[in-house]
């Protein structure tokens, strides 16, 4: 059943529904780095029957092809929509990803990962300088310092290695074997 099959007071209650769930996307996109302004561009494919263009994007968002075309590339950058073919269009066809875990376990794959590995990378430097410096120092209060500041930096590091090991539970699936989708 389409939109256009119900009558006026129907369509009212069924635009006000969606206007208050695409409100609050739009409120908590923020979660992920997107502005409100594309949390309801979110909010507005999610709800569309059909793949959009930028073009119904924007009549129906009244926004700027510009904005549209930065907010739907930061969705899928994120793998939050999807670039679908439709015979017969020349003009790219966007639709929302709806396996919310799937978005929500990618999302945190592409942001976490990305952070994980520059942290590992300055720590692990950090300590082999640190270790040098300790070998040259023997009788130096910097020494203690030093060490303190290894054993510090060698507990981040156990941290990181076991965020990328959970990390890697929901990069290859089996983060739903420890928690399970509902059903």
């Amino acid at each position: 059943m389409s939109l256009n099959e119900l009558d006026e007071n129907q369509l009212e209650i069924v635009q006000k529904l969606r206007k208050r769930v695409i409100e609050v996307i739009g409120r908590n996109m923020d979660l992920y780095g997107i502005s409100h302004s594309t949390g309801h561009l979110y909010g507005l494919l999610f709800f569309a029957d059909h793949p959009m263009t930028l073009d119904d994007m924007g009549r129906e968002m009244a926004m700027s092809k510009t904005s549209m075309s930065t907010g739907v590339r930061n969705l899928l950058d994120l793998h939050m929509v999807n670039k679908v073919w439709e015979k017969g269009s020349r003009k790219d066809l966007y639709e929302v990803e709806y396996d919310w875990y799937q978005t929500f376990t990618d999302f945190f794959v592409i942001k976490w990962r990305k952070a994980v590995e520059s942290n590992l990378l300055i720590l692990r430097k950090s300590v082999k300088e640190i270790d040098k410096l300790i070998a040259d120092e023997q009788q130096s209060p910097i020494r203690d310092v030093l060490i303190r500041d290894k054993e510090k930096m060698q507990e981040s590091i156990k941290y990181y290695i076991w965020l990328d090991r959970l990390i890697d539970t929901m990069e290859d699936g089996t983060i739903f074997d420890l928690v399970p989708r509902e059903e």
